[in-house]
């Protein structure tokens, strides 16, 4: 009998390498550290078991040493990692990152078998109890494949009655932001939880300021819970005629890589734990926080109590 499920997500599995230090462009030679188990379908699931929820991941990964990195990585979070499923014939896929000044990333993919997500991965059973579905842009955007298994799998967490969760990660490398407003429309639509950063919901919805925006999301759906971010600033929450801005945490940041999916994952499991809104974006804005302070994108992902008191440290 298959354990019922509280998040199902899917997505790009690979590993990170990065340079050490801000300023090194991948453009020219120099040291990198790494590999660390990454992936952003996969940095959410590993925050969402350690605040306790159980969590499953799709994806797809090479018969390799980076394959069994991340493979070691979901086993020691009690994610079961049956479901990532081994490509023989393809490398798993590796992400090259360098930090710059102003606190952007520069990517380098190479995606290998994080590419494939056939649907024959969407097995019946994970669906009959499943609580939430969460699905991120950046994985859509990887092929017609991801995007159709992607379609299937909203279809499918419909059909039983789950929540819909979409964060559209937007990705240029892998999809160009004129296309994605295309391909992920019908995703927004769908969406019962919607969490964006500021920046992206005003390009998705083409409008020009942050009211108008959600103006039209509430219209289309009135009971939708819209979570816009705002990076080291917080979030707002929106749901029907509440507004909820929560402010961010103050910490030292080390390496921002994972930040949003941790964000997500806490929002998530706060919220189907039964939390309202306020603590659930206050419980979220603490994962993001916590998730930079430490070299490596799941390396931050706090258990809960470690979260709760970092939320009460920093309230005082």
């Amino acid at each position: 009998m298959t354990t019922a499920v509280d998040i199902l997500t899917l997505g790009e599995a690979l590993v990170e390498v990065m340079r050490p230090d801000i300023g090194q462009p991948l453009h020219r030679p120099g040291s990198f550290i790494g590999p660390y188990p990454s992936g952003a379908p996969f940095i959410f699931a590993a925050q969402v078991a350690r605040l306790g929820m159980i969590c499953v991941a799709l994806g797809s990964v090479g018969d390799d040493a980076f394959g069994n990195c991340l493979r070691d990585q979901l086993k020691q979070d009690n994610i079961n990692a049956n479901y990532l499923q081994v490509v023989p014939e393809q490398t798993t896929g590796v992400a090259f990152v360098a930090y710059n000044a102003d606190g952007s990333r520069n990517f380098v993919f190479s995606l290998g078998a994080g590419r494939n997500l056939p649907d024959t991965l969407l097995e019946p059973a994970l669906f009959e109890d499943l609580r939430c579905l969460h699905l991120m842009g950046s994985t859509l955007a990887l092929s017609d494949q991801a995007l159709a298994t992607g379609k299937k799998a909203l279809a499918m967490a419909s059909k039983t009655g789950a929540k819909f969760s979409f964060d559209p990660n937007l990705r240029p490398e892998l999809m160009p932001v004129d296309k994605a407003k295309v391909v992920l429309q019908p995703f927004i639509e769908a969406a019962d939880i919607f969490i964006p950063t500021e920046q992206e919901l005003l390009l998705l919805t083409d409008s020009k300021t942050l009211d108008s925006a959600i103006k039209l999301l509430i219209e289309d759906k009135p009971n939708r819970i819209v979570v816009v971010t705002h990076g080291e600033m917080g979030c707002t929450v929106f749901q029907g005629d509440e507004v909820i801005k929560v402010a961010g945490f103050t910490v030292n940041e080390i390496d921002p890589t994972g930040a949003g999916d941790c964000f997500d994952a806490g929002f998530l499991s706060a919220w189907l734990s039964g939390r309202n809104l306020h603590e659930s974006a206050m419980i979220a804005n603490a994962c993001g926080a916590l998730s930079v302070t430490k070299k490596g994108p799941m390396t931050g992902a706090a258990p809960l109590n470690i979260v709760e008191a970092f939320i009460t440290e920093q309230s005082r």
